[in-house]
């Protein structure tokens, strides 16, 4: 399995203290010491998905659990407003056991990327949408989709590997958030959610909506 390079300093880090136990004491107590990069390596996997390219499909740009679907939420929703109606969200709680590494939800052109500091309340919180984020924006066809990366408490730092006119494929590497996170997805008012909260989701293979045609 692959591990996305962003977990190198973090895991070197973690072997520091492994490497001097083996030094004090022993193979037996550093080698058990060497748990913890191990899992902090495992935390930045990247495992491959077969990502459908069907253009009337927003899929889900993280790993995790459903937390809302729905209308926006006031304090939640970008502005502008699509000009066809209110936008819908979809919220996405990444716990610690869940691939970190985003994908892009649909296919098109990057036509903004907007990054504002925050908060760093526990991401499952609603009031988490004022903690620090970065949100992209998706020219799809003609249909602006928008996606926002949200730190949480242990997450820091939300890392976005796009940039304003790159163009892009549906499930494609879009960064990565650090340590437990969420993830918002907003569509037009005329597409139909496929999700509902508590639905477990898979990056690049889990449908969260149909655009209308």
């Amino acid at each position: 399995m692959k591990i996305d390079h962003a977990a190198l300093p973090f895991v070197l880090m973690a072997t520091a203290p492994a490497a001097g136990l083996w030094w004090l004491w022993g193979p037996v107590v550093g080698a058990s010491a060497l748990v913890l990069p191990v899992a902090i390596g495992l935390f930045f996997r990247d495992p491959d998905r077969t990502c459908s390219q069907d253009p009337s499909l927003v899929l889900s740009p993280a790993d995790g659990t459903v937390m809302y679907a729905g209308p926006a939420l006031d304090e939640d929703a970008p502005i502008p407003a699509p000009a066809d109606g209110p936008w819908q969200q979809i919220t996405i709680f990444l716990s610690l056991f869940d691939v970190h590494i985003n994908r892009t939800p649909v296919s098109g052109q990057i036509t903004q990327v907007r990054y504002e500091r925050g908060t760093f309340l526990p991401a499952y919180k609603a009031e988490s949408s004022r903690n620090e984020r970065s949100e992209i924006w998706f020219d799809h066809q003609g249909t602006t989709i928008v996606a926002r990366q949200v730190v949480g408490i242990l997450a820091r730092r939300v890392v976005c590997r796009l940039a304003v006119g790159q163009q892009v494929d549906a499930g494609a590497h879009l960064g990565l958030m650090k340590f437990g996170s969420r993830m918002d997805v907003f569509v037009p008012s005329t597409a139909t959610l496929i999700v509902a909260p508590a639905q477990k989701v898979r990056a690049g293979e889990a449908i969260l909506a149909r655009l209308s045609a």
